[in-house]
């Protein structure tokens, strides 16, 4: 299970940050994905950590603004969002994956509820 918090009103140009926290899974055996999904858009790849903490892939539209981080003894991946975007409103979504294409969801087999973004302009 996978269970995603941190969502919420953000004004543009402001920061939030996105919490995803594991449970049921060992945790530090997975690498972590974060995706969003704006409505009548395909989900699409916003951040990645590989399990050890060590490697991480951000899409081009979150790289210099965004970090994501795992603790892998608390169980839990953060999106730390800065800069923020109107085009960054969206369903955030974190995901857990073994292996396979980073960018892609069907690399994941482990998904959270998602937990939405809204900005203000």
């Amino acid at each position: 299970l996978m269970l995603a918090s941190g969502g919420g009103l953000v004004q543009a140009g402001g920061s939030l940050r996105l919490s995803c926290a594991g449970s049921g899974l060992t945790f530090s055996r997975y690498n972590m994905g974060w995706f969003r999904q704006a409505p009548g858009k395909e989900r699409e790849f916003v951040a990645f950590i590989r399990w050890s903490g060590r490697g991480t892939v951000y899409a081009d539209s979150a790289k210099g603004r965004f970090t994501i981080a795992r603790d892998n003894d608390k169980n839990t991946v953060d999106l730390q969002m800065n800069s923020v975007k109107p085009e960054d409103a969206a369903l955030y979504f974190c995901a857990a994956s073994l292996g396979g294409r980073v960018t892609d969801t069907v690399s994941y087999s482990i998904w959270g509820q998602g937990t939405l973004v809204t900005v203000s302009s």
